[in-house]
């Protein structure tokens, strides 16, 4: 292939510029696998940036599957209306909405899982840990069950559902870079009969 065929391959996958993405595969040797990591890790860098700022707009999206039995709603933010009237931005939002549906998170964050449910977690895996352990090894032993557990219940930690290769985090961070300006998934709610 061509570069610019390459790059315009990389921008197919990826929504960064033209720019961003002949810079990423430079950087990579021509590679695309390491270009699109190298545009992930740059989205998540971008993302802590822009922490601090305020979020002044967003959507709010639904999806409801074809049986007619589960759905949710999302509520996804941004810092403007631009970003928020923005197709791409919507979408994500849909996408989300779906994901939720799917995967039926608890939390949104790790920030967000309440302490007292993090110590009943504890009290649980404390009993099936092996008692004769020395009390180090049992704490991290406890602390890999409950990041495990983590792992499925918060959103932003689950694989994305159109692309098990990147978490729902790595998908926000992208959109991060690409619009840049902070998005953050505000909240969601599922509901099944």
């Amino acid at each position: 292939m061509t570069d610019i065929a390459l790059i315009k391959k990389l921008r197919d996958v990826t929504g960064h510029s033209i720019t961003k993405c002949k810079e990423a595969l430079e950087e990579a040797g021509g590679d695309m696998d390491k270009a699109q990591d190298l545009l992930r890790e740059r989205g998540a860098l971008a993302a802590e940036k822009k922490a601090d700022r305020d979020l002044g707009s967003g959507v709010v999206q639904s999806y409801i599957h074809t049986t007619n039995q589960v759905g949710a709603m999302l509520e996804l933010l941004c810092e403007t209306d631009f970003v928020a009237r923005n197709e791409t931005f919507i979408k994500l939002a849909q996408d989300l909405a779906m994901h939720c549906t799917a995967f039926q998170p608890q939390y949104v964050s790790r920030e967000r899982v309440p302490e007292e449910v993090l110590a009943t977690m504890r009290e649980e895996l404390q009993s099936d840990v092996d008692a004769d352990k020395p009390k180090e090894v049992q704490e991290k032993i406890i602390e890999g069950k409950i990041d495990t557990k983590l792992q499925e219940a918060v959103l932003l930690e689950q694989s994305f559902i159109l692309d098990d290769s990147r978490s729902v985090k790595n998908v926000v961070d992208e959109m991060v870079q690409k619009f840049g300006e902070r998005i953050e998934v505000g909240r969601f709610d599922v509901w099944s009969v």
